[in-house]
Formats: C-alpha cells, sequence, structure tokens
C-alpha cells in the first residue's frame, strides 16, 4: 500500500505561462559552460586548458578533496577559455561546441550485475555522481556514505513546474534502471514522491516506496517526506536524486556513453509559445531563445522563480535545472505601489486586495519594498509544512549559532525549503540565502 502524505500549511502561486505537452528538440548551442559555482562545497582542479580538445563524458575538472568526484563536459569540443574571479576562483570553463557530439565510451552495463563499488565507480568516472544530493547540508553526496535512504521526488509543486509525469513519459525503462542503480548505493529504501491527484505510469517502478502527496507547495519538495520516514538524526545521511538525472543515470548504464540531454521547460507569461525543449545542462541560451520571448523588459531565470538563478547576463542554463522561466521584470514604479491592493496586476498573500487567489496571475520580479527589520510574526509559519521554528533558526543562521543551528533543525531543512518565505515576508530578507550560509556554517564546523 503506498504511503500518503497531506499537508494543508504552504501557498500554490498560480502562474500565467504554463508548458504546454510538447516537445521540441532545441537547436544544437554553439557553446557550453561548466561553473563550479553551482556544486557547494566543491574545491575545483582544472584537468583542461584552453585550446583542449575533449568528449563528451571526459572529465573538465575534479575535486580537490576528493579526486573521484569528476565533473565532465556535456557535448564534444574545443575548451574555448576559463573565466576566473577574484583569487583566480575558477568561475566557468566555456566549451565551443562540435557541430556533432563524440562520446567517450564507457561500456554498456546491467546495475543488477554490478555490486555497489561497480555502480559507484561507473557514476564517479562518468561524471553522474554529482546529480546526487545529500542531506544534510544540501551538497554533492560523499561517495563512501552508505545513506539511509534515497529520495526522489517526481511531483514539482513550485510555480509552472515541471510535469515530471509528461516529460518522463517515453523513458520509463531508463528511470528504472537509474532505480536498479541507485538501489546497489543503499542499505536502506528509496522513496518516489508522485501526485496523489494524477494517475501515474511512474508507480510501476520497481524497488521503490511509492508516497503519494497532496496539497501546497511545498509538498513536492523532499524535506517534507524525508521529516515523515526518515527523519535526519546526528549521523545520517539522506541522498536526494531528481528524476529526470536518474532517467540519465538509467540511459548511461544502457548504452555507455554520458548524455546529459534532458527535457527541460520553458514557461512564462514572456514566453510566446511556453512548451518543453530537449537541452543540455550549460548550453548558451541566446540563439535558443531568441524569437521565442514576448517584446519588453523581462527577467530569465535559469529554474523556477522562486528558487532559480537570474542568467539574463550570461544566458547558461545551470547544471541542475529543469526549467527556463522568463517572466516581466517589473522595474517601473508603481503610483500607491507601497498599497498591497493597488493596481490590477498585484496579488497579496494577505488577501488585501480583490484578485481571486485561484486565477493565474502576470507577476513581475518586483520587490515592492526594501529589507527593512526583522520582526517576529507567524507570516512565516503560515507556509512552513516543516515542523520547525522558522524565525529562530533564521536568526541563529544569521548569527552563525552552531549549535542553536541544530538544535533548532537546520539539518532537516534545505534553502529551497525557505523559498515561499521570501515570497510573502514584508522584510524582504533573503531566508534562502541566509539557510545557505548556515548549512554552510554547520558543514564546516560539524565535519572539520
Amino acid at each position: 500500500m503506498h504511503k500518503q502524505v497531506k499537508i494543508s500549511k504552504g501557498l500554490d502561486i498560480k502562474l500565467k505561462g504554463k508548458p504546454q505537452p510538447k516537445i521540441m528538440q532545441a537547436e544544437r548551442s554553439k557553446k557550453y559552460a561548466i561553473r563550479p559555482v553551482e556544486f557547494y562545497g566543491i574545491n575545483p582542479r582544472l584537468m583542461v586548458r584552453p585550446g583542449d580538445k575533449i568528449k563528451a563524458g571526459e572529465p573538465v575538472f575534479y575535486h580537490k578533496y576528493d579526486e573521484r568526484i569528476k565533473f565532465t563536459s556535456p557535448v564534444s569540443g574545443t575548451v574555448e577559455d576559463v573565466i576566473r574571479g577574484e583569487r583566480r576562483k575558477i568561475l566557468k570553463i566555456v566549451i565551443e561546441a562540435d557541430p556533432k557530439d563524440e562520446f567517450k565510451d564507457f561500456g554498456i552495463k546491467n546495475p543488477n550485475d554490478l555490486n555497489r563499488e561497480e555502480v559507484l565507480e561507473a557514476l564517479l568516472e562518468s561524471g553522474l555522481f554529482p546529480v546526487i544530493k545529500q542531506r544534510p547540508y544540501d551538497v554533492i553526496a560523499k561517495p563512501d556514505d552508505d545513506p539511509k535512504a534515497i529520495f526522489i521526488s517526481a511531483y514539482d509543486s513550485a510555480p509552472l513546474g515541471v510535469d515530471y509525469e509528461f516529460t518522463l513519459k517515453d523513458r520509463l525503462k531508463d528511470f528504472q534502471t537509474g532505480v536498479d542503480a541507485l538501489k546497489k548505493l543503499t542499505s536502506g529504501n528509496i522513496y518516489l514522491i508522485l501526485n496523489n491527484k494524477i494517475a501515474s505510469k511512474l508507480e510501476d517502478t520497481e524497488g521503490v516506496e511509492i508516497i503519494k502527496a497532496e496539497g501546497p507547495h511545498p509538498i513536492g519538495n523532499p524535506s517534507i517526506h524525508i521529516e515523515r520516514f526518515e527523519p535526519i538524526t546526528k549521523g545520517d545521511r539522506i541522498w536526494v536524486v531528481n528524476p529526470a538525472d536518474v532517467a540519465n543515470i538509467g540511459a548511461f548504464f544502457k548504452t555507455g556513453i554520458y548524455n546529459p540531454e534532458k527535457v527541460v521547460a520553458l514557461a512564462g507569461s514572456m514566453v510566446k509559445e511556453p512548451k518543453y525543449y530537449k537541452i543540455k545542462p550549460g548550453a548558451y541560451l541566446k540563439d535558443f531563445l531568441s524569437n521565442k520571448l514576448k517584446s519588453g523588459d523581462k527577467r530569465i531565470i535559469s529554474g523556477n522563480v522562486l528558487t532559480g538563478s537570474d542568467i539574463g547576463k550570461d544566458l547558461f542554463l545551470n547544471f541542475y535545472d529543469n526549467e527556463i522561466s522568463v517572466i516581466p521584470l517589473g522595474k517601473k514604479s508603481t503610483f500607491m505601489g507601497w498599497l498591497p491592493f493597488f493596481g490590477p496586476t498585484r496579488k497579496s498573500f494577505y488577501r488585501f486586495n480583490l484578485i481571486p487567489s485561484r486565477k493565474e496571475m502576470d507577476l513581475n520580479a518586483n520587490l515592492f519594498g526594501e529589507e527593512r527589520a526583522f520582526v517576529m510574526t507567524d507570516e512565516y509559519e503560515s507556509v512552513m509544512p516543516l515542523d520547525i521554528y522558522p524565525v529562530h533558526l533564521l536568526k541563529a543562521a544569521l548569527l552563525g549559532d552552531v549549535e542553536k543551528m541544530e538544535a533548532l533543525g537546520i539539518l532537516e531543512v534545505a534553502p529551497e525549503d525557505f523559498a515561499l518565505l521570501d515570497y510573502i515576508g514584508s522584510s524582504k530578507i533573503d531566508t534562502q540565502e541566509l539557510i545557505r550560509k548556515g548549512l554552510d556554517v554547520m558543514q564546516v564546523e560539524m565535519e572539520s
């Protein structure tokens, strides 16, 4: 019998620009970028130089403190440039892509015939291991850990979220093979989170515990379900994998090549025809977005509107993202904009306006205010379904108080769990950034 989770706290934000159920092949980008800054806790050491020829699947850099964790090229081509920042920090490695990929051959393998060490070695050598994140700390997992459980959330409840039931409908065999491989890496259960309101073919996946989830966002976040079924205590490790990456793991074992292409949603009210595209992470999106967006000032986001990052300056698709969101920038000032009910395009969580919450909105990126005093209210608790005190935890993170952060539950959360707090918060404080800094402090203090 399936496990059930239902929550009432949270908030569904209905935005215009939901992608239609159509999948197109994106034109091949002329260049791709790998950005070490996306991989928290990684100290990169380059394995290539500008001018080097490289195949898809060959390593570009590795983790200084664990040379087994490699990051490989998504395409074949020539290393065009290595962009550095302050103190020669590596910001991104840009690869000029060949017209057609030449792949490094890792050999076809059946994960059911392999032991844990063989599966692990294959994932490390191919560069697929970084798709596995661990809790606590929300960083790339450590290969030697035996996770207490693995969670796969195929329910994206975020605004304009990806419909994994649709994007994976033709990859069910790859998904099953990916689950078979992950099963070798844990002595615990693999949990698959699905939308309780939708019949899913993923329910037929073997070797997983099905969780049927229902409720407002963030019901799709793994933290909600980890807390209920595999609560984290000191020393525990939980691994989290995106379902699209599970399918890519399966495809890797079946083909013997590293091909990270996945179906990505192009969504938002500034998109002419929102739909899905097959594209590789790291792709340069300038040509891809040409003629697909409406005119006007806009914000281009890699990821969803709550947790994604603004890529308007460099336009490279982030490694972990399965969505490109484009919404109005909203940089124009509004007369009496401090009034939450004023204006036809405003929506308030506090219901000060008369716009029905069930109506799809064309919201912009305007903050409608500046950072102000961080006061104790119950606004954060109203959208936080986890059993924590969010304001107390945020203040402990602000102070860097390790003992208080641990006592208040920071080991159980990830920055994405605080995204709604950023949306409704009257203080305009970036709570996701605070939690990220708090997790970094905890990792240094507890693992040093």
